[in-house]
């Protein structure tokens, strides 16, 4: 997912003490263990394309986002870009080896860089898809802005762009919808007018669904409520480095002092005793 505001601090911050990203960004990088489970999960999801085509009734959004009948529409599947197929942890990186959290506009400046790289698997099931007429819809909490600098990254990397259209970043206008902050329910809707969607791929739980409320209780409750979604419709990739898991854990509120926010996560810590 991109930085979108639940997920990341809006604004730069003071070097924080310690570095809470570290192993989290060493481990996207350097580990076979990531390299493993993304490509099992693209895998995977490729094994099922010929069954969700087959099946008319299948579809990928939830019934609150799906303003219209499914049957008979073009077949798509509804991509997350940022950390689901497009690796930033170099921009990651850069932020621990000057000691910054996000900000907007180191985000754009590497945004506009072109030089993330795909991430493991998700080409392959990208041209599989793109094989059995299936479009590819990239639904992204990078701003509008981006968008120009967004899809040449995802063709210089490989990944089937059907044109422009298939771009729908942080503040598209959806008709007859209001969007909550950088939730993606009326992109995702928007998507449905034209395409019955067979999967989603995310890294983050408001890649597949409206998180109305951004507490762990809340998320629990979403997943209980889609467990049987996962590894069939929907597709999670692992991102342990940001995300809504992070601010659910210190009320969403990215004005405290990073220290602050620190203090609030250990102490949310299942501790052995």
């Amino acid at each position: 997912a991109a930085a979108a505001k639940t997920a990341t601090p809006p604004a730069a911050a003071t070097a924080p003490a310690g570095d809470d990203n570290l192993n989290a960004v060493l481990w996207m990088q350097r580990s076979e263990e990531y390299r493993a489970v993304a490509e099992q999960t693209y895998r995977a999801a490729a094994d099922k394309l010929d069954a969700a085509l087959k099946q008319p009734n299948w579809d990928a959004l939830v019934p609150e986002e799906r303003g219209n009948a499914a049957t008979g529409l073009k077949p798509a599947v509804v991509l997350d870009v940022d950390e689901t197929v497009l690796d930033n942890s170099p921009y990651q990186a850069r932020l621990l080896h000057d000691g910054k959290e996000y900000d907007e506009l180191s985000w754009d400046q590497w945004v506009a860089e072109k030089k993330a790289t795909a991430i493991p698997g998700v080409v392959d099931f990208a041209k599989a898809a793109n094989a059995r007429g299936i479009t590819l819809i990239y639904i992204s909490n990078r701003a509008v802005h981006l968008k120009d600098a967004t899809l040449a990254n995802l063709r210089s990397v490989g990944l089937p762009v059907a044109d422009d259209s298939v771009f729908l970043g942080l503040g598209t206008v959806v008709q007859g919808c209001e969007q909550n902050g950088s939730e993606k329910n009326c992109r995702r809707q928007l998507a449905g007018q034209t395409y019955r969607v067979l999967m989603q791929f995310g890294d983050q739980l408001g890649d597949f669904v409206q998180v109305t409320a951004n507490t762990g209780q809340a998320r629990g409750a979403l997943l209980q409520q889609y467990h049987d979604w996962f590894g069939e419709r929907w597709w999670m990739l692992p991102n342990p480095s940001y995300g809504g898991w992070e601010p659910a854990q210190f009320n969403n509120d990215f004005a405290q002092p990073w220290q602050q926010r620190h203090d609030a996560k250990r102490a949310a810590l299942e501790v052995a005793r």
